[in-house]
Order: C-alpha cells, then structure tokens, then sequence
C-alpha cells in the first residue's frame, strides 16, 4: 500500500493597519513545503518605531564607559609549546610515541583538555598526521 503525503503551504500575515500613515508594521509566518523529510519554518517580524516619550520623562541615562575600565589589561603569557616548534610525544597509547612533531597550533583557552595540536611527516594507521595532545603530554626538543 502506498501512502502519499499533502504538502501545503500557509502564509499568516498580520492585517493591522498602521498608525503612523508612513511606516508599516510587517508580521508573517510562512510554513513551506520541502523537498527532503525535514520542515522549514519561517518568521520575520519588524517591530515599529517606538511612541515618543513626553517632556515631563527623563531622557534615558547614557553610560560612560569608566576611565578605569579603558585601560587594558595585560594578556597573560602563553601557554604551551610556540606554533613551529618540535615537540616529543610523551604519550604511551599513541602511534607517535617517542617520535617528534611540529606543533600547528596551541588554543589558549585553559578549559581545553587536548589543547596542543601536533603534525607528524609519518602518517598512522588510518593516514592521519596530525593529533592532539595535554600540555603534559609533550615535550619540546631542540631542534
């Protein structure tokens, strides 16, 4: 038995006239059809221009940005082999145990388990060159 299915399309607008004479407010909802097993559903909104405030009010208060605040502060030393250098795998499990990389790439975020991104000139099992290591994980060699 074969089954069908009804695609549609629906379309909702918003039918408020506008106060202002010029400007217009525009709502819509449109729900389309697609292609694939998956749905699209589309919303734009734009909102109009906010009423006037009257006299009696208080202007909205702007904030400075604060004197203090300005001065930047000093970025903390950088964690991690520099990008280039060569560095020794310290880890057993890894194909690259005890052979030297190139350090691609190191992220600064301190949260990052694996942050040190090494590639080799040999490439694994699976013709990978690259991998990521701990900081603990690494050490860098002269070259």
């Amino acid at each position: 038995m074969a089954f069908t299915s009804a695609s549609s399309v629906f379309v909702l607008t918003a039918n408020v006239p506008a106060t202002g004479g010029t400007s217009s407010s525009r709502n819509s909802v449109s729900f389309l059809p697609m292609r694939s097993a998956g749905s699209r559903l589309v919303v734009r909104a734009a909102e109009e221009p906010a009423p006037a405030t009257s006299s009696s009010e208080a202007p909205p208060a702007t904030a400075a940005a604060p004197v203090a605040a300005t001065a930047t502060k000093p970025k903390p030393p950088p964690i991690g082999p520099k990008r280039g250098s060569k560095v020794k795998i310290l880890r057993r499990e890894s194909y690259w145990f005890k052979n030297v990389g190139s350090v691609v790439a190191v992220d600064q975020d301190p949260k990052t388990r694996y942050p040190v991104v090494v590639r080799f000139a040999k490439v694994n099992y699976a013709n990978i060159s690259t991998n990521n290591y701990a900081l603990d994980e690494v050490e860098e060699v002269a070259s």
